[in-house]
């Protein structure tokens, strides 16, 4: 390696590029540099160590990290020794495994992938044959179940039951595995736990592995799963060389399964060399300070020191608007006087909240302002009706077994093909002891069938086109099979017979398919469908757009942006109300110390602005509350703040603070009454609504007072909207807060103002 390059590099980083061998843990900090260092470490491997690129295993989360890592060692150490590189996520290495060895474990080598898509039209399937009413029985709640059983390992018939719900768990569990291996199919979950036992089951085959891939690099280490750490175990080996980078700081996907414990087990199972990444190459130090602040009050936290050479930059904006609708208004028109000043352009700003519904009233403030903006989050390309029918067909001509695609197009475009004509099909072909892809072959044959007439000359007609489709597919391309199938079926006529407002879109998203398989142009069809299937929702987040990306704190984890909205910092939204709730007070701290780990990834996705954001009232979940702020605003220090903190003393220390404490002379901050010119139109936006002079409330913050109802209690805040007071009051521990009409509270003697 270019001396050059290693002497770029900070004493920590340079420490983690040369430690090759022996076990390693790099406790990497947002912003530190990780990607970079973990690619001129496989850089410094191959040139300097003299390992062959191909002896060299590194994974990842995402096909988008992967493509970036892999291209960045092309461009240090050329394209024909990184073509070597086994480099990919999790799943697509388990993929690799299990297609060369997927005699052991009983499967074709083209087995399908299911989506959550295809899992949840399965589970359908499955209910409506068991009979199971789906309103009583979500499909969503058995997978996962048994998504969860299968990250512990837990087969179907090791399942613990306790009462009826759980037999019922069990059998269509069971089922579930049955009908997925019928189809030559696995979902997400079968590709980790089936290369797990896999490798434990042949000691032969994992020993072989260990010879082949003598080196392992496992970036985002704290988003492991129990079963994706078992992975990483078995392949390390004997030899032991096995580096991971994580920070469990960063560990916020725990519905999924990752377990931030993993870095921890790390530690006791591997005793490795453990160097920390703390300079921050991405915020200034106000951004790194609030972080900190934040994230040190959990219990797991491991004590680090992150620091940017950049001390100083703009105060974090703590602001208060009155409403949601105020609270995007704010928002729009922050960014739009920004960008008129010529100070950030729109790409530069992204607005991240906890829950997928707060992006409403965001949508709407930006379409009433005329300005574009990109919501990750939507539904994905690859989830589009159009999409997943074009798909469909690819699939079943490459494994015909896969019953969940051959039935959503059997009768797409419409062929005449009826409800009960694929009942009376599925009977015969379970009365046949086959799939309905073997039984549609014997119907084809002219073998004695229940069906007859027009639904049975359909049928037989549909099973030729497949047949005649499965032998182009070792000959042609995909995007051959792709231009053959829509043609044979006018697929694209069926959708210009659609009159809808989308129909247009969908024809663009067939072209957009058409061109992502020209791209393909020399893989296979197993190999296109493969990779297509190992997309994730921000692989193609696309950053060239010059517009505010609008997403939640999940789905910001490594990204970036120079200034960042985060709204909703109320208590319920964040912390999420499950947490502050939940009655078992290891779970809860369990629960707050993600929600805190969801706070710290927000802030750290900040490099120059950032606003936090929460409402004086908010409507959810069907009712209008007045609001908390979050605690997590009271851990940040008020020196590098600005505006309104809206803090008041600690809500356990509300009965027992003094009165003469309060800040009777806080007000959330009013909404901007000047409203800048529209920058897509350049024509005027409406004008704003006259604002109402300030009202005096007759309730003050710190006055006690007495609800016929909830009996006596203290005012957190109080003011007039639309000529009616709305007070908070906290009454006792049992009632909570609680959103009063002044008219319905009497002050208690010796507190009328």
């Amino acid at each position: 390696m270019d001396s050059v390059i290693l002497d770029s590099m900070n004493p920590a980083q340079k420490a983690a590029i040369t430690a090759v061998d022996g076990p390693v843990l790099v406790l990497a900090g947002p912003g530190s540099g990780k990607t970079r260092v973990l690619t001129h470490r496989i850089v410094y491997m191959v040139q300097e160590y003299g390992i062959p690129a191909h002896r060299i295993l590194a994974v990842t989360f995402t096909n988008k990290a992967a493509g970036e890592m892999r291209e960045r060692v092309e461009q240090l150490i050329g394209k024909e020794d990184a073509r070597h590189l086994w480099l990919g996520t999790f799943h697509s290495i388990c993929v690799r495994i299990l297609r060369r060895e997927a005699n052991l474990i009983d499967f074709m080598p083209d087995f399908v992938i299911f989506d959550r898509d295809d899992q949840v039209t399965l589970m359908k399937q499955i209910l409506q044959d068991m009979h199971l009413d789906a309103q009583k029985h979500p499909p969503y709640g058995f997978l996962d179940t048994i998504s969860s059983a299968k990250n512990e390992f837990i087969l179907p018939q090791n399942l613990p039951i306790e009462n009826k719900g759980d037999e019922i768990k069990k059998k269509v569990y069971e089922v579930y595995q049955q009908r997925l291996r019928a189809s030559n199919a696995m979902d997400f979950d079968d590709l980790l736990v089936y290369t797990v036992r896999l490798l434990q089951q042949y000691p032969d085959t994992l020993a072989a592995y260990h010879y082949r891939i003598p080196y392992l690099l496992v970036d985002e280490f704290q988003d492991t799963n129990m079963v994706q750490y078992e992975l990483v175990r078995l392949l390390a080996g004997p030899r032991r060389n096995v580096f991971v980078v994580g920070d469990p700081d960063q560990s916020i996907y725990s519905f999924r399964g990752a377990d931030y414990r993993n870095v921890k087990r790390f530690q006791q199972d591997f005793d490795p060399q453990t160097i920390f990444l703390e300079e921050n190459y991405r915020s200034h130090q106000y951004v790194l300070d609030a972080a900190m602040a934040v994230i040190r009050k959990n219990v797991d936290h491991i004590p680090r020191n992150l620091f940017s050479q950049r001390q100083t930059g703009a105060k974090i904006e703590i602001h208060e608007a009155y409403n949601e609708r105020e609270e995007s208004q704010f928002i729009v028109d922050t960014i739009t006087e920004l960008v008129k000043k010529g100070k950030a352009q729109l790409r530069d700003f992204a607005v991240m909240y906890r829950l997928n519904a707060q992006s409403r009233v965001l949508e709407e403030a930006f379409i009433h302002a005329g300005l574009p903006y990109l919501l990750v989050g939507a539904t994905r390309f690859y989830g589009r009706k159009e999409i997943k029918d074009a798909l469909a067909y690819l699939r079943v001509i490459q494994n015909p077994a896969d019953e969940v695609s051959l039935l959503r197009i059997i009768n797409v475009p419409a062929r005449g093909i009826g409800q009960s004509t694929i009942d009376q099909l599925r009977a015969w072909a379970a009365s046949r002891g086959a799939g309905i892809y073997p039984a549609l072959q014997a119907l084809a044959r002219g073998e004695e069938s229940p069906l007859s007439g027009r639904s049975k000359a359909a049928l037989v007609r549909f099973i030729e086109m497949i047949e005649g489709w499965r032998l182009l597919r070792e000959t042609v391309s995909p995007l051959d099979l792709l231009d053959t199938f829509l043609e044979e079926t006018n697929y694209v006529e069926y959708l210009k017979r659609d009159k809808s407002e989308r129909s247009d879109d969908r024809e663009e998203n067939i072209e957009e398919l058409r061109r992502v398989a020209s791209e393909h142009q020399e893989q296979t069809l197993s190999e296109f469908l493969e990779e297509i299937a190992l997309v994730a929702e921000t692989d193609n987040f696309d950053r060239t757009t010059n517009a505010p990306t609008l997403l939640t704190l999940h789905a910001a984890k490594g990204l970036e942006f120079s200034g960042v909205f985060i709204i909703g910092l109320e208590e319920g939204l964040l912390p999420y109300r499950k947490a502050i709730e939940d009655a078992n007070p290891v779970s809860r701290e369990h629960q707050l110390g993600e929600e805190r780990r969801l706070m710290y990834v927000g802030l750290t996705r900040a490099k120059d602005r950032l606003y936090l954001i929460y409402t004086f009232k908010r409507m959810m979940w069907g009712q209008s509350d007045i609001s908390t702020p979050s605690r997590f605003l009271r851990d940040i220090p008020p020196e590098i703040t600005t505006g309104h903190a809206g803090l008041k003393p600690s809500m356990q220390n509300m009965f027992t603070q003094p009165q003469k404490q309060w800040d009777t002379t806080w007000e959330p901050s009013r909404p901007r009454t000047a409203k800048p010119t529209n920058l897509i139109t350049g024509g005027n936006p409406p004008a704003a609504p006259t604002q109402k002079p300030h009202q005096p409330t007759r309730f003050k913050s710190g006055q006690r007072v007495l609800h016929v109802k909830y009996g006596e209690g203290v005012v957190i805040k109080s003011r007039v909207h639309d000529d009616i007071e709305e007070v908070e009051v906290l009454f006792t521990q049992q009632m909570g807060s609680k959103r009063i009409d002044g008219n319905y509270l009497q002050p208690l003697k010796g507190e009328e103002s």
